[in-house]
């Protein structure tokens, strides 16, 4: 349906007194411009209902000629909302006729059935955005907020260009394959080219988090013979960097298309990328890309929830759901060609309880072909259930407190860090524990995160965060602001939470360096750790090991202090979960492509998956071309 159908459709769908004055298209979203828009809102879920009958996303907004003076209309604003919302601030995006409002307490800011959203619109003109405030103070939150703004002028131009190219007339697709650019066979550098004979779209794009070998570093893009501007839409599940860290990279060799993800892993994704620029730089090397790069990368980003049905190309729908594996993480559903192919593409998933999040979703439209997760695909690979994991956890940490030493638990900032500070948050409330746990690196910025957006973790979690209890806010946890020297040289038993979770750089390097000769002292692994990472070598049993000083030097770090793994609290699934997960995909696919694992464990996983699902499953090599259809 072209602009000129899809607007006389909408013209029949408009109450009396409510005209159309204007419609346009941004990115996949159509927008339309009222003029009597608050007739429209006598109507019950008139925007579902337009949507509806034209499947597409609507957004509506008033015609300028009727939107008040931003300083007239943040007066009105401040007279509808109640004050019990906690407001925060309130700006002006003129570009996208948006009143912003941050808030404590968002739900108030809507009010009963949207009620006080629909009388900012009818008595204002400006549409609200909602923004929830973050519990913690965040840096990331701000930034990001200020730089969308910042840029929505560039923003509406980048989304009207997007927007043409999606809904131009094309030819039918006649066939669909994909190219492993990375992360076959292997953990890190997660990419996957999908193209069809009319569209090129790039399924993660990450780096290895392992970067001492740089022939292994970054995916295979050159190999694809595309030219970067010929890439139509990147698709990203989840903002750990081997599934994200190259992107900004793309932008400095002329990539100027969109990056679709959820809306908490934009906002995870850029400080991972500003932190992995800094990294980086502290270890000597000179980064691929600057914060700038990050920045136009974010500028670019289109967010998407769950469930919501997305038109990236003319012929490919996008619809995200939970994977369970970190905050917004998603697997990929793909629709193409009026159902030619469907693609699932998993990303990393749990399919398993956590504290945090549900379990991955196994429920789609339809799904010939998925692409899955293998890293503990191995026939070994079955991992302690999570009740007697956190029991490990908490006897370590208690025996090595009651011995006068100190707790060192090397995790990632998203993700394990959480679940981690969720067992000794309600450990502290049960018994009373009172020692300090210390937290560094990004860990509270990304806590802080996690309280923005409540509705992608549990309820129990969520009831917390809305009802001001955050237990990421718990009085056990300390920031780590300035000396950790200190915290090593005082007498107090403590607990340390501090990434990076493989050794490979970052605040936990330089704790390690610190307590790693004191007997006394415990590291506990509560994460995957990369095949050739210093966490890797440690865990295997090397207790002497070489990093780099602050001068960029070798040294030797001689390990006395225990050395344990609490296995159990990853964000992946265990082989069971993992073919729990095959088995339980509705409908059952044709075929299954095992990847992100090391060699032994995608092929193990593709074996026993062949065997007991008998359909056809294989564990791809970096560089295989495979046709789908």
């Amino acid at each position: 349906m072209q602009i000129t159908e899809l607007q006389k459709k909408i013209e029949t769908l408009l109450p009396p007194g409510c005209t159309l004055s204007k419609t346009e298209i941004e990115g996949p979203d159509i927008v339309i411009y009222l003029k009597g828009i608050d007739k429209l809102y006598e109507m019950d879920n008139p925007i579902r209902d337009i949507a509806t009958a034209i499947k597409k996303k609507i957004i509506v907004r008033a015609d300028m000629s009727t939107m008040l003076p931003p300083d007239e209309a943040e007066k009105k604003v401040r007279e509808i909302v109640p004050e019990t919302a906690g407001v925060n601030s309130i700006s002006f995006c003129p570009e996208f006729h948006e009143v912003w409002i941050d808030a404590m307490k968002p739900g108030i800011v809507i009010g009963k059935g949207g009620m006080t959203l629909k009388s900012i619109i009818k008595t204002t003109g400006w549409t609200p955005h909602i923004l929830r405030s973050p519990t913690l103070p965040s840096e990331i939150i701000k930034g990001v907020r200020a730089s969308m703004l910042k840029e929505s002028e560039a923003r509406k131009k980048f989304l009207t260009k997007i927007g043409k190219k999606i809904f131009a007339p094309h030819e039918k697709t006649t066939w669909v394959k994909t190219m492993a650019l990375g992360g076959h066979r292997e953990v890190g550098r997660s990419c996957v080219l999908l193209e069809t004979s009319n569209d090129k779209i790039l399924l993660d794009c990450g780096v290895n988090p392992d970067i001492s070998d740089p022939t292994t570093a970054y995916p295979y893009i050159s190999a694809a013979n595309i030219p970067i501007d010929e890439i139509d839409a990147i698709i990203i599940s989840h903002a750990h960097l081997d599934h994200c860290g190259f992107i900004p990279y793309l932008f400095t060799c002329g990539y100027e298309g969109p990056v679709y993800l959820t809306p908490p892993t934009r906002d995870l994704m850029a400080l991972l990328h500003f932190d992995y620029i800094k990294v980086m730089k502290r270890g000597g090397n000179t980064p691929i890309y600057s914060e700038k790069d990050v920045r136009k990368c974010l500028a670019h980003c289109v967010t998407r929830e769950y469930s919501e049905v997305t038109d990236i190309t003319p012929e490919i729908k996008l619809t995200f759901h939970n994977a369970g594996h970190i905050l917004g993480s998603a697997i990929s559903h793909l629709h193409i060609s009026d159902g030619l192919h469907n693609l699932i593409y998993t990303g990393d998933i749990k399919y398993g309880g956590t504290r945090l999040f549900n379990p991955a979703t196994t429920t789609f439209p339809r799904g010939e072909t998925v692409i899955m997760e293998s890293t503990y695909g191995g026939k070994d690979d079955i991992l302690p259930q999570r009740a007697e994991a956190e029991m490990k956890l908490l006897r370590i940490i208690s025996e090595t407190i009651n011995a006068g030493g100190k707790v060192l638990i090397p995790v990632f900032s998203v993700g394990r860090s959480q679940e981690v500070m969720l067992v000794l948050e309600e450990f502290a409330r049960r018994t009373g524990f009172n020692r300090k746990v210390y937290i560094d690196g990004m860990v509270m910025e990304a806590s802080a995160i996690h309280t923005v957006y409540p509705e992608y973790l549990r309820d129990n979690v969520q009831r917390m965060i809305l009802s001001n209890k955050s237990p990421f806010e718990s009085p056990i946890f300390e920031l780590v602001k300035s000396d950790r020297q200190a915290i090593i040289d005082s007498p107090d038993p403590c607990v340390i939470i501090a990434p990076s979770g493989m050794l490979s750089g970052g605040p936990s390097v330089e704790y390690l360096k610190m307590m790693g000769n004191n007997e006394k002292n415990a590291m506990i692994f509560v994460g995957y750790q990369g095949v050739n990472t210093l966490g890797r070598k440690i865990q295997r049993g090397d207790r002497e090991v070489a990093t780099l000083d602050d001068e960029g030097r070798m040294q030797s770090i001689h390990i006395k202090m225990r050395i344990e793994t609490a296995e159990g609290f990853s964000g992946h699934s265990d082989r069971r979960q993992l073919i729990a997960f095959a088995k339980n995909l509705k409908p059952k696919p044709s075929k299954i492509f095992t990847v992100h694992g090391e060699e032994s464990k995608c092929e193990d996983l593709a074996y026993i998956l062949s065997r007991i699902m008998r359909i056809e499953v294989r564990a791809p090599m970096n560089l295989d071309g495979i046709r789908l259809k």
